[in-house]
């Protein structure tokens, strides 16, 4: 049975307290606000910044962590790329439920490939999905190399790593674009949040 075959017995239930209705409780629209770049590239930091911001501010987060997941939601997948495309299959199904759930869901992934990215944002729905490049030179991620992980793959120790072994294919037509090599974390955090405020996301 395929991801997308189901029993005939297996019925959504809807439910009476709706995702409007969540929304208007927390007093802003839920999103998911997918940061994606290269390893390095400051995307958790950037995404815990932001929420620190929203969640002071009176809003409904949660951010959902590369390394977080994959000690459980994920932690029966590997790093090659079936294994990659499958862990952000999982986490953009999260991230769905926490949109109707009326949270605004923050997402640090690399997410390397541009038709796993677009599945999500199919998925989830065009007008409650932000997607935000940390697009930090390679040169300036592995310079950071913040686990050790980039002289681990230049020595052979990791396969399948991104942007040295792997590709990482740049989003096309993102939402935003930060260079986290040019910008300090406070003007970044600014752009993001002035972004949010357009699409009717962020209070505060």
């Amino acid at each position: 049975m395929t991801q997308d075959t189901k029993p005939a017995e297996v019925v959504w239930h809807h439910a009476t307290v709706t995702r409007a209705r969540r929304e208007q409780l927390n007093g802003h629209r839920a999103a998911t606000v997918w940061f994606t770049g290269l390893s390095g590239a400051g995307k958790s930091t950037l995404a815990h910044a932001v929420e620190e911001e929203l969640y002071r501010r009176g809003n409904r987060t949660f951010v959902f962590d590369g390394d977080n997941v994959r000690h459980g939601l994920c932690s029966d997948l590997g790093f090659s790329v079936e294994d990659r495309s499958e862990n952000i299959r999982r986490i953009g199904e999260m991230a769905k439920l926490f949109v109707e759930a009326g949270v605004v869901a923050l997402t640090a992934f690399i997410s390397p490939l541009r038709a796993d990215r677009e599945r999500i944002r199919k998925l989830i729905g065009d007008e409650n999905f932000i997607e935000i490049y940390v697009a930090c030179p390679l040169a300036v991620c592995e310079a950071r190399d913040v686990k050790g992980m980039y002289k681990k793959a230049r020595a052979g120790l990791i396969k399948e790593f991104t942007g040295i072994s792997s590709p990482y294919e740049e989003p096309e037509h993102p939402d935003l674009v930060i260079d986290t090599s040019q910008e300090a974390l406070e003007a970044s955090v600014g752009r993001v949040l002035a972004l949010l405020r357009t699409r009717g996301v962020a209070t505060g």
